[in-house]
Parts: C-alpha cells; sequence; structure tokens
C-alpha cells in the first residue's frame, strides 16, 4: 500500500498534498483564507514549514494581466498571512503566457502558478480554448515552456491541469502528461473526466493511475473527491502524489480540515481516513458568519454579504432549515440581518448525515463538445487561435 508524503513542487514543498482548486466567484481570497484557516495552511506556522495545502486563487487571463485588466487585477488580492500565493491562469497564445508568468512572479510575488486546459464550457471550447486546446499538441508545449521559461528566474514552479481528452474518441492526458514533463513543468493535474461529460457521471480514476505510471513528474488527481477518504483511496488506487478539490468543499471548509487530519496521520504510515467530527448546525452557522466577515474585510460590509448569498444553499444544503429562513438568508444586505436570520436557526441540530459521500455544486449531463471547423482533422495548429478564445469561465 503507498504511503503519502509532502507534495514537492520544484523549490516548493506542500506538507499536506492537497490543492484547493481554482473555481470562479468562489476561491476569492476570503474563501481561501477560510479553507486555509480549517486546513492550518495559514498564519506564523504555515510560513517556517509551508502551507498545509495549496490554496488556488480564482482563473485568471493571461491578456486581462498583461492589458492591465482592472477586474483582473483586483483578482490577485491575497491575505496577510496567506504564505503562498498560488494563482491559476489561463491563455491561448505562449507570448501572452509568458508575459503573464513574468508579470506574476515580479509584481505580484506569485510562488506557484498553473495552468487551466480543462473548461469544458461551449463559449471557450467553440474557438479552441479550454479542454480543446491540448488537441494541438505543439501549441500546449509552445504554451507550457513559455510559461516555465518565464518563471524560472523568480524559482516559481509551474504546474497544469487537464481533463482526459475531448471525449472518449479523442484522448489527450498522456500525451499533455509527457509535453508537460518535457516542458520542464513542475507536476500535472488530471481530472477523470473528458469535456464531453461536463461534471456529470463519475470520474475516471484509472486514467489518474495510468498518467501517474507514465510520467516521471508529480501527478495530482481530481474528480468526486467529497470527503477526505475519498481522497485516501484515490491515492491508493491510483499511486497519485496528491489530490485537487474543486465542488467538495463548498459550503464545508472544514474538508480541509479533515483531508489534513487524514493525511499527516497517513505519512509514513498506510493511509487512513481519520474520524469525522461533523458540525452541529450552529458551529455551521459560526462558519456562515465568518465567511461573511472575510468577504466583508475584502470589500466592505455590503457588498461583501451579498457576496455570500451565493454560498447559503450550499452551507445549509441537507439542514432542515425551513424554506423562509433560507430565502432571507439570500437577501441580507449586512451583518446584523445576517445574524438575525442565523440566530432562527436550531444551533444543536446535528449535520446531515445523508449529505455526505454525495455530489455536490453542477453536475449536468453529457453533450458533444463545440469545436472549430476542422479542429479534430489535425494534432497541429493551421492558424493562430482568436483572442476571443480566451475567456475567464471557469471550470476544469
Amino acid at each position: 500500500m503507498p504511503v503519502t508524503q509532502p507534495l514537492r513542487l520544484g523549490d516548493l514543498q506542500v506538507p499536506v498534498p492537497v490543492v484547493l482548486a481554482p473555481m470562479a466567484g468562489v476561491t476569492n481570497v476570503a474563501f481561501r483564507q477560510l479553507c486555509a484557516e480549517h486546513g492550518g495552511g495559514a498564519g506564523p506556522r504555515a510560513a517556517d514549514s509551508g502551507p498545509a495545502g495549496l490554496y488556488v486563487c480564482e482563473m485568471i487571463t493571461s491578456r486581462g494581466i498583461v492589458e492591465g485588466d482592472r477586474t483582473s487585477l483586483s483578482m490577485l488580492t491575497f491575505a496577510d498571512d496567506e504564505s503562498v500565493r498560488s494563482v491559476q491562469l489561463y491563455g491561448i497564445d505562449p507570448v501572452y503566457i509568458g508575459k503573464a508568468v513574468e508579470i506574476l512572479c515580479a509584481d505580484h510575488g506569485v510562488a506557484h502558478v498553473d495552468l487551466n486546459f480543462g473548461c469544458p464550457v461551449p463559449k471557450v471550447t467553440r474557438k479552441g480554448g479550454g479542454a480543446a486546446l491540448p488537441w494541438k499538441a505543439t501549441l500546449l508545449g509552445e504554451i507550457l515552456t513559455a510559461a516555465v521559461e518565464a518563471a524560472e528566474p523568480y524559482g516559481v514552479p509551474v504546474t497544469m491541469k487537464t481533463r482526459k481528452g475531448i471525449d472518449d474518441d479523442h484522448l489527450t492526458y498522456l500525451d499533455a502528461g509527457h509535453i508537460a514533463e518535457d516542458a520542464g513543468c513542475a507536476a500535472i493535474a488530471l481530472h477523470g473526466r473528458t469535456a464531453a461529460q461536463h461534471y456529470s457521471g463519475s470520474a475516471d480514476w484509472s486514467a489518474i493511475g495510468e498518467l501517474k505510471a507514465a510520467v516521471g513528474i508529480p501527478v495530482l488527481g481530481n474528480g468526486d473527491i467529497w470527503e477526505a477518504a475519498d481522497a485516501i483511496r484515490m491515492v491508493e488506487e491510483t499511486g497519485c502524489d496528491g489530490v485537487v478539490v474543486g465542488r467538495g468543499c463548498l459550503g464545508r471548509p472544514w474538508l480541509f480540515r479533515d483531508l489534513a487530519e487524514s493525511f499527516r496521520q497517513a505519512q509514513g504510515s498506510v493511509l487512513e481516513p481519520v474520524e469525522r467530527t461533523l458540525p452541529t448546525l450552529g458551529e455551521v452557522s459560526t462558519i456562515m458568519r465568518r465567511h461573511a466577515v472575510l468577504l466583508g474585510d475584502w470589500l466592505g460590509e455590503e457588498r461583501g454579504c451579498v457576496e455570500f448569498r451565493k454560498h447559503v444553499a450550499w452551507y445549509l444544503k441537507g439542514f432542515r432549515a425551513g424554506p423562509s429562513v433560507r430565502s432571507r438568508l439570500g437577501t441580507v444586505s449586512s451583518y446584523a440581518a445576517l445574524d438575525a436570520l442565523l440566530d432562527e436557526l436550531d444551533p444543536s441540530e446535528p449535520y446531515p448525515v445523508d449529505q455526505l459521500g454525495t455530489p455536490r455544486g453542477r453536475q449536468g449531463s453529457p453533450r458533444k463538445v463545440v469545436l472549430p471547423d476542422g479542429w479534430l482533422g489535425s494534432r497541429e495548429l493551421a492558424a493562430p487561435l482568436s483572442a476571443d478564445a480566451e475567456d475567464a469561465t471557469s471550470g476544469g
């Protein structure tokens, strides 16, 4: 049985091999800080020993950074105790990617750059971007090489995230792994679904194991990690070097506590998930309040409360909180209003165990991937991609 080790990305060591997946509108500075507080990856201890997990900023486009787009640059906000600044970058032009990486490293103190090639959204793939791009093998290599070369003077590791491929007939993950290794990437993360699956069905963990066996760089597994036990099982079954957690932590930042405890216990011994302590509704309410305050620290109280509204349904999923209080929580614009509504909840209500191990967030259904005309005819790119293939839509 494999044992877990700290995740090493170049000179960056992550003692707990867990990565928070970038999610648009979710993994802003407030949510990252909240997850890190639960996972033990914040504060002076993290600065001394490395982060207990890697908490990645929302995906940002390379053009947005290079062209000084105000919205893009505003996303580069980090907490004072965020010991490792990690950013996911998206782009389709090697020149822009290289310039963006240099700006991130030189001007924003970024210590880890991840490149996203997993977005299955039609408005991205129909232009050749996102999960469609790895089909063009040479372009993928040029983008990764440009990023690695730009980051090298700063000692910043570059990683990439991808999917299995466009669909079952057009798989790219093994080629992408070799290309990433040849380009000098520090690791590759694989979501065990094709673009055609979107978020439906089950993730194919066997593909993660195949990729791990095929390349000499660390491989991170992604897909269907709803509990710490899932992460431990993924490492056992695939031999991957760490896990990437996305939808499983929506409304459950304490998942990083469970993950950290399980992986810490496992280091140097057989992997075993630790027994969880599930929060009561009162404890969840406290976490909700903390989340809203962190958003308010960043955006101001009113805007922070408005931003918090999207998280209410995730936090309360499975609890008996009635439709009236849920509806009113979805309209809060002040801490006082939030406190009054949270006081209406039953603090002693136990966590709904029927929600454990179940999917969270978007799922959808399989669909045909929208691609540029003739895209599948060759693994080489006939003409440069249009700039509008670079869209900040999250996913992967």
